[in-house]
C-alpha cells in the first residue's frame, strides 16, 4: 500500500499523468488582448462558490485588465468556461479538483472551502500570483491568459489549518493561505481554556466550591482552577450550560471542553487522585469526562486539551471518535527537531501514545517567542520534519502559533512556509523558501538567506537550547555574539544597499532587521564600558522603525515599543548619580531558590537590571521570604534604598506583599530606615516596581539590610492557583 507521504508527493502529478495519456483538449482561454473570452459560470448559488468566483473575477482583472462576466448556470456549458460548483469524490474536506477535459475548466469541490482554494492553486501556480503578506502581491500583466491542460486533484493533510499571522487580518491572505480560524469552527468561538467560560467560578465557586480543584489541602474555585471531573453534580450542571450554548448556536458542531490555563492546577482529591493514578495521567479524568458528554452529545465533537499536566495519555480509557485531542508542544525547545532533544522526546512519546488510541488529534506548535516577540528565532531547519511526524502519527488538525506582529523574525515568510506545509508536509521547502524570499525581497535576497542560514548553523553549534520564553541574552556567547553580530549587520547593510532604490523592498528588509536591531539592544543593556552614544542611537532608530512599520507589542503581555524606549532610557542608560551600593558584598540571611544562588551575590548590585525575561539578572524566591544584608565596605551617606521587582504574571511572577530596610554601622545592630508595600496587581502588562524608602533626612551606614515578604500562594485569579508565587529583585540601589 502507498504511504501517505507518497500519495501527498504525487498529488502534482495527477495531472500530467492523465493529460499524457488521454491526450486532452487544448488548453483554456480566459482572456484576449485584455478581452474577456470565458465566463464564470456559478453551478450552484453558495457563499464558498460566490467567493471563490469573485476572487477568481478580481484577480483575472488585475492581471488581464478584462472582466469576466459572472452567471448562474443557465444553459449548456461553452467552450472556455470556468465553472465552478460540483462536488468530486476523489477529494476530501478542503480539496478540490481542477479538470479541462471538455475544453472549460471545472473547479469542483471535496467539501467546505475546496471551491475556493481550487482558485486559489489556479491564480498562484498558473496565473504565477504570490501573496507575501498583509496587502502584499505580485502578479506580472498579461493581456492574454490561456489555461494549459490541467486534470490536479489536491486534499489537504490537514483538515484544519490555523496560523496567528498579523496578516490573516486580510481577508484575501487568508483564503490565499488556506487558514481557519476558531471562530470558524467553534461554537461561540470556544477552542481552548474553556472550564471556566463554562462554568465560571465568579458564578458557581461561592456555593459550589465541590465543583472544583482540590489543591494543596482544600477547594479552591477560580478563574483558572480546574474542575472536580469525578464529581457527578459537575457533569449535570455542564451539560445544563451546554444545553443552552448548543441552542444559542444551531448548525455548528465543534466546542472545546478544556482544561483552564495553568499547570499543575487538576484536581487531587481522592476520588480523582485514584483516576489519575489508575489511567498514570490526569489525562485520565478528563477523556472519562469528555466521553460522557461525546455520548450524551452525539452529533457533537468535543474538543479537549493535552496540555501542560494533562499532556501525556491515559493507560486504559480511550477517547471516543467525537473526542477531538489538541495536544500542545508548549515545553519543548526548538533548536533540533521533536525528536532530538529530551523535551522533545517526552512530546512525542505523548504523540505516539496518543495517536495509538485516537485518530482525531489537532497538534498546537509554536514557533514564536512570547517574551521577546521581536528576536531572532532560527527553528527553520525543524518546521517540516516536525510538521510530517504531526501527520504522520494522525494529527488531523493543525496549529502553529507564529508571527503574531509585524517585526517577528521573518514572520511573513515563517507564515508562508507552514501554510504550504500545512497542505502538503513533503512539498520542496528549500524551492518553496527561494521562491518566497527571491519574490518578496528581491536582490536582497541572497544577503538574507545567508543571515538565515548562518544563524542557524551558530545555534546548532553552541548547543544553547532556543526556547519560546527566550531572551536574546541567552544566546550572547554563541549565535549573538560580538563577532557573529558585526557580520550580521554587514549582511543587512549589502541587503538595504541591494534595493536601495525600491522603496517596498528597502521597507521589508528593514522591518526584517528590527529582530536584529533589538538583540542588539538587549545584549548592550548587559554591558558595561560599551559605546553609550552608539547605543542611543540605535534605540532611536529601533523607535523610528517600529513607528513606521507599525509594531505594536513586543511581548505576550503586550508591552509597546514605545514603553520599551522609555523603560530602556530610564532604567538601563547609566545617568543620575552612581549607587553607592554598587559592587557591596552580599549576606545572606534567606537566600533565594538554588537556581539563581549562582548568579545572587554579584547580580543585586552589578549595575545591571533585568528584561522583561526572568531567566537572566533577577534572583528569584518561590514563596518564601527573602532576607540579605549588603556590605558597602565604609560608611557611606545617603537617603534613598529602592529595591528592584518584576512583575510579570504569565509566569507566576508576582509582585511581594512589601518589604522593609534597616541600616547599621557595625553589621550587628540595625535600625530600621522605613518599609514599603505593594497594592495587588492583576494588569498583564510587564513592569519593573520599585520598592523604595526615602529618610526624611540623610542617614549613615555601612550595613543595609533587606528583608522581603513573600505573598505566599498565587491567588485564586491567578494561573498558579493553590500554588506558591514567584517574586524576583535585581538591582538595590542607595543614592
Amino acid at each position: 500500500m502507498m504511504k501517505t507521504h507518497d500519495r501527498l508527493k504525487r498529488v502534482g502529478l495527477v495531472g500530467i499523468a492523465l493529460c499524457a495519456s488521454l491526450g486532452l483538449a487544448a488548453q483554456v482561454s480566459i482572456t484576449r488582448e485584455g478581452k474577456p473570452v470565458a465566463r464564470i459560470v456559478l453551478e450552484e448559488r453558495t457563499e464558498v462558490n460566490q467567493q471563490a468566483a469573485q476572487l477568481l473575477q478580481d484577480f483575472v482583472e488585475r492581471v488581464s485588465g478584462a472582466t469576466l462576466p459572472l452567471v448562474e448556470k443557465a444553459d449548456e456549458p461553452r467552450p472556455n468556461d470556468i465553472r465552478i460548483g460540483g462536488t468530486t469524490a476523489e477529494a476530501g474536506e478542503d480539496g478540490f479538483s481542477l479538470d479541462t477535459t471538455e475544453g472549460l475548466l471545472r473547479v469542483q469541490s471535496g467539501g467546505d472551502k475546496g471551491a475556493i482554494y481550487g482558485v486559489v492553486t489556479l491564480l498562484e501556480e498558473y496565473l504565477g500570483i504570490t501573496y507575501y503578506a498583509y496587502e502584499a502581491y505580485d502578479l506580472t500583466p498579461d493581456p492574454s491568459i490561456e489555461i494549459p491542460r490541467i486534470r490536479r486533484v489536491e486534499t489537504p493533510a490537514f483538515r484544519y489549518r490555523q496560523t496567528q499571522s498579523y496578516s490573516t487580518d486580510d481577508p484575501i491572505y487568508k483564503l490565499w493561505y488556506r487558514l481557519e480560524e476558531p471562530s470558524d469552527e467553534f461554537i461561540d468561538n470556544m477552542w481552548v481554556h474553556t472550564f471556566d467560560r463554562i462554568l465560571p467560578a465568579s458564578r458557581f465557586g461561592k456555593a459550589h466550591p465541590e465543583y472544583y480543584s482540590f489543591i494543596n489541602g482544600e477547594r479552591r474555585p477560580g478563574n483558572h482552577s480546574q474542575w472536580c471531573l469525578t464529581n457527578p453534580a459537575l457533569f449535570e450542571a455542564v451539560c445544563h450550560q451546554l444545553d443552552s450554548i448548543f441552542q444559542a448556536n444551531p448548525g455548528m458542531k465543534r466546542i472545546s471542553i478544556s482544561q483552564n490555563d495553568g499547570n499543575h492546577t487538576n484536581c487531587s482529591c481522592p476520588e480523582c487522585r485514584a483516576v489519575d493514578e489508575y489511567e498514570g495521567s490526569p489525562s485520565g479524568n478528563i477523556i472519562r469526562f469528555l466521553n460522557k458528554l461525546a455520548e450524551r452529545y452525539p452529533d457533537k465533537e468535543f474538543s479537549t486539551l493535552a496540555y501542560l499536566y494533562s499532556m501525556q495519555p491515559p493507560k486504559h480509557v480511550k477517547p471516543l471518535p467525537n473526542v477531538n485531542i489538541m495536544l500542545c508542544s508548549i515545553d519543548c525547545k526548538r533548536e533540533v527537531p521533536l525528536t532530538d532533544n529530551a523535551s522533545g522526546q517526552d512530546f512525542m512519546k505523548a504523540l505516539t501514545g496518543w495517536s495509538k488510541i485516537s485518530n482525531n488529534i489537532f497538534v498546537w506548535d509554536y514557533g514564536i517567542n512570547f517574551d521577546n516577540f521581536v528576536t531572532p528565532f532560527p527553528n527553520f531547519h525543524i518546521i517540516q520534519k516536525n510538521i510530517q511526524l504531526f501527520k504522520e502519527n494522525h494529527a488531523t488538525m493543525h496549529f502553529s502559533q507564529i508571527s503574531n506582529t509585524r517585526g517577528e523574525d521573518f514572520a511573513e515568510l515563517r507564515a508562508y512556509l507552514i501554510s504550504k506545509l500545512m497542505w502538503n508536509p513533503y512539498a520542496d521547502m528549500d524551492s518553496l523558501t527561494n521562491h518566497f524570499m527571491e519574490g518578496y525581497y528581491g536582490k536582497a535576497a541572497p544577503y538574507l538567506r545567508r543571515y538565515m542560514d548562518m544563524m542557524q548553523g551558530a545555534l546548532l553549534a553552541s548547543h544553547q537550547p532556543l526556547w519560546i520564553y527566550d531572551s536574546p541574552i541567552s544566546h550572547k556567547n554563541g549565535m549573538l555574539c560580538p563577532q557573529l553580530l558585526k557580520t550580521y549587520d554587514a549582511l543587512f547593510d549589502q541587503a538595504e544597499a541591494a534595493v536601495e532604490d525600491d522603496p517596498t523592498r528597502l521597507d521589508r528588509v528593514r522591518l526584517t532587521r528590527l529582530s536584529l536591531q533589538y538583540s542588539e539592544l538587549e545584549i548592550a543593556r548587559t554591558e558595561t564600558g560599551g559605546d553609550k552614544e552608539a547605543v542611543v542611537r540605535l534605540l532611536e532608530l529601533f523607535r523610528e522603525r517600529t513607528r513606521q512599520f507599525g509594531v505594536t507589542a513586543l511581548n505576550e503581555r503586550l508591552n509597546s515599543p514605545e514603553d520599551y524606549y522609555v523603560l530602556y532610557k530610564e532604567r538601563f542608560l547609566p545617568q543620575g548619580e552612581p549607587n553607592k551600593a554598587a559592587g557591596a558584598a552580599v549576606r545572606w540571611l534567606l537566600p533565594p531558590a538554588e537556581r539563581y544562588q549562582p548568579i545572587a551575590d554579584a547580580a543585586l548590585t552589578d549595575g545591571l537590571f533585568g528584561g522583561t525575561t526572568y531567566v537572566e539578572s533577577w534572583v528569584g524566591w518561590e514563596g518564601k521570604d527573602a532576607a540579605f544584608v549588603l556590605d558597602m565596605g565604609e560608611e557611606k551617606e545617603f537617603t534613598t534604598i529602592e529595591t528592584d521587582f518584576l512583575h510579570q504574571l504569565g509566569a507566576w511572577v508576582l509582585l511581594p506583599k512589601g518589604g522593609k530596610y534597616s541600616i547599621s554601622s557595625d553589621g550587628q545592630t540595625f535600625q530600621e530606615l522605613g518599609s514599603f508595600n505593594f497594592p495587588e496587581d492583576r494588569d498583564p502588562q510587564i513592569k519593573y516596581v520599585k520598592g523604595r524608602v526615602v529618610a526624611p533626612a540623610p542617614v549613615k551606614a555601612r550595613y543595609i539590610k533587606v528583608e522581603v515578604q513573600t505573598l505566599g500562594m498565587c491567588p485564586d485569579w491567578h494561573y498558579g492557583v493553590g500554588y506558591p508565587a514567584w517574586f524576583f529583585l535585581d538591582e538595590v540601589t542607595v543614592h
